[in-house]
């Protein structure tokens, strides 16, 4: 990849991939129950995104409680949604852009100011719901955000960091392209 830059068949794809595997790890926090569980026994508490469920003790059934009776459940839930949602339109234009054979970096450059666009957002629910949660949902024993709450962060990380590098990239568009000589710094006696 350093010799043939993003010009290379094979790497130019690395960016569309890393968009991919966020909007993978995006799936799986919007989907998955762990965004706060129970830490030590008894395990009553178990928590996602849209509902709060709890049990009475350890061998007891779960009863959920719908989180979007909230109106901070409802913002986290829009917030981080739209902040997804813009990173699988990201994760679309990006496979759009690296499919030409001549790259647009002006594209590829709003791909990355969209990318921070998505991050806001996604942020913003992830700074709503546990401050919410914790000041306004009942909890018993000690509590953690856990595994689908770290995939939401680590979605907003990867958003931030793929959309400084989009932005970046025009600024070298001749080194990736090969349209400069190099410059050695070796001079003849």
């Amino acid at each position: 990849m350093v010799k043939y830059g993003l010009d290379y068949t094979r790497c130019r794809w690395i960016l569309p991939l890393l968009l991919g595997i966020g909007v993978i790890f995006g799936i799986i926090a919007l989907a998955g129950r762990g965004w706060l569980e129970s830490q030590t026994l008894p395990y009553v508490h178990q928590a996602s995104l849209w509902e709060s469920c709890t049990r009475p003790s350890q061998g007891g059934d779960w009863s959920c409680e719908s989180l979007m009776g909230y109106a901070w459940g409802r913002a986290a839930a829009a917030t981080y949604l739209v902040g997804f949602l813009l990173l699988v339109i990201c994760f679309a234009l990006a496979i759009i852009a690296f499919a030409i054979d001549t790259l647009r970096f002006n594209f590829i450059r709003g791909i990355g100011g969209l990318l921070f666009v998505a991050a806001v957002f996604s942020v913003m629910g992830l700074v709503i719901y546990p401050v919410k949660f914790s000041s306004e949902i009942e909890m018993t024993g000690i509590n953690m955000f856990s595994w689908a709450y770290g995939f939401g962060w680590t979605t907003a990380i990867m958003e931030i960091c793929l959309g400084f590098f989009f932005c970046c990239l025009p600024n070298y568009e001749d080194q990736i392209l090969g349209n400069v000589k190099p410059t050695y710094f070796y001079s003849s006696p």
